[in-house]
């Protein structure tokens, strides 16, 4: 598997009532189908995973497999707290057509996640899942860091294929390339620092703000891949550094308002998230008024 290029990580759209919006996410995965993005994340924490149930997750995986392009990449984040219940999601996740799956490090007995018990997780998890397996550290939200030691022990499991690493720190990035088999896909979280990972073995990106600005995404992406510095650092400039202010500073309310105002729909989180708030929302209409030129072709 080549997990080249940009994944936007989808947001989950909510109709006015709350409940999941099933053609609104179509509607979205119609146009990102136009862009050159490499493929889609469902079910990530951009697409607000923990608030969902899982029978609202499993037709969201099969409404966005049928709205993807045939060359798009699916990936369904499967994992959860127990090894038994990421197995059995990650087997619907394949039934259902996904190509491999996100397994997020388990985190909520922390003391207890020692190097073994973790290893033990991802390998039972990938010894029973139909499709390959990407680590998924996001140490922003569980408090538990995947390093290079580790990763290299997972990858040499055969059905464990890559890791996105959202830490943003581009040396644990080096040494995770550099201790893991080759082959083994490393895709960053932080497009702010998507030039300096690809540099340093990254194959890839998984996004949140690829959901706003996909193209500018994927241009940063090739213009790194090419060693145009000039290039990279304009876009970086014009449009990436905005987008990634608008999840810094408003979190995913902030990230969907801009949506809307850029023709998707974004629409409001779900509880306990909050929607922007009035005083907010001028602050991100100017964020993506200065985008406008970089994203008009989008």
């Amino acid at each position: 598997m080549k997990l080249r290029g940009i994944f936007p990580p989808l947001t989950t759209p909510f109709a006015g009532d709350g409940e999941i919006d099933l053609k609104r996410l179509r509607q979205n995965i119609e146009r990102y189908n136009q862009t050159k993005v490499s493929g889609y994340v469902m079910n990530g924490s951009t697409g607000e995973s923990v608030l969902l149930g899982w029978d609202e997750i499993e037709k969201l995986w099969g409404a966005a497999r049928e709205a993807a392009s045939s060359d798009k990449v699916m990936i369904a984040g499967t994992g959860a707290e127990s090894t038994a219940e990421t197995i059995r999601h990650t087997k619907r996740a394949a039934a259902l057509g996904f190509n491999a799956a996100l397994v997020r490090t388990p985190s909520y007995y922390k003391p207890s996640l020692t190097f073994e018990a973790e290893t033990t997780h991802f390998f039972r998890v990938a010894d029973a899942s139909p499709i390959p397996v990407l680590i998924y550290s996001v140490p922003v939200f569980t408090n538990y860091t995947v390093e290079a030691p580790l990763a290299a022990k997972l990858a040499t499991h055969p059905n464990i294929v890559g890791i996105k690493d959202s830490s943003g720190n581009v040396q644990r990035m080096k040494d995770i390339v550099a201790s893991a088999p080759k082959g083994f896909n490393a895709m960053t979280g932080s497009a702010l620092t998507l030039a300096e990972t690809l540099e340093a073995g990254a194959v890839g990106a998984v996004l949140a703000i690829a959901c706003v600005v996909p193209e500018a995404c994927v241009d940063l992406y090739e213009a790194s891949r090419r060693g145009e510095s000039d290039r990279v650092s304009q876009i970086k400039k014009q449009a990436i550094a905005p987008a990634a202010s608008l999840v810094t500073n408003f979190g995913i309310a902030g990230l969907k308002s801009a949506m809307d105002l850029l023709g998707y729909y974004g629409g409001i989180p779900r509880l306990p998230l909050l929607p922007v708030s009035d005083t907010a929302k001028p602050e991100i209409e100017a964020i993506v008024a200065s985008m406008k030129s970089t994203v008009a072709a989008v």
